[in-house]
């Protein structure tokens, strides 16, 4: 059986999860969500056994949601994109600071942060600063 990975992509224009929640909702109603990229993912087989792609706001990954499925899609422009079709189910997890890059990027799962436990899952973010400084001591 092949091991699972994971993605990690910054959410530009989100203030946070909450903020993508909405925004996924107003898009996509209740479907599943959906992310369009340029390039296709060359270990389909791993992402699609469990990962997820874990969102970065402003420097600190706070979310993932589960990928179900890679879909084709084309534009206007007739270029080949991947459409990453998401659950819904956006969980909190605990934040850890994420340099800028563009593009998405694999995520191995024992980089992965953990996902917050349900009576955490309302609480507001550290600021960058503390998180960056947490995570170098070992923290989170």
């Amino acid at each position: 059986m092949t091991a699972s990975l994971h993605l990690m992509k910054l959410c530009v224009g989100a203030e946070g999860p909450d903020d993508l929640a909405r925004w996924q909702q107003q898009r996509y109603g209740d479907g599943p969500a959906m992310h369009v990229t340029r390039m296709w993912p060359k270990r389909e087989d791993e992402l699609l056994n469990g990962g997820s792609i874990f969102w970065v706001f402003k420097g600190i990954m706070l979310a993932r949601q589960k990928l179900l499925r890679l879909e084709e899609r084309f534009g206007d422009d007739g270029i080949r994109r991947c459409a990453l079709i998401l659950d819904r189910d956006l969980v909190r997890v605990a934040a850890i600071p994420r340099r800028p890059f563009q593009g998405w990027r694999y995520l191995d799962p024992k980089d992965a942060p953990d996902d917050l436990p349900e009576n955490r899952a309302a609480e507001e973010a550290l600021p960058a600063k503390v998180a960056a400084a947490l995570s170098e001591m070992g923290l989170v």
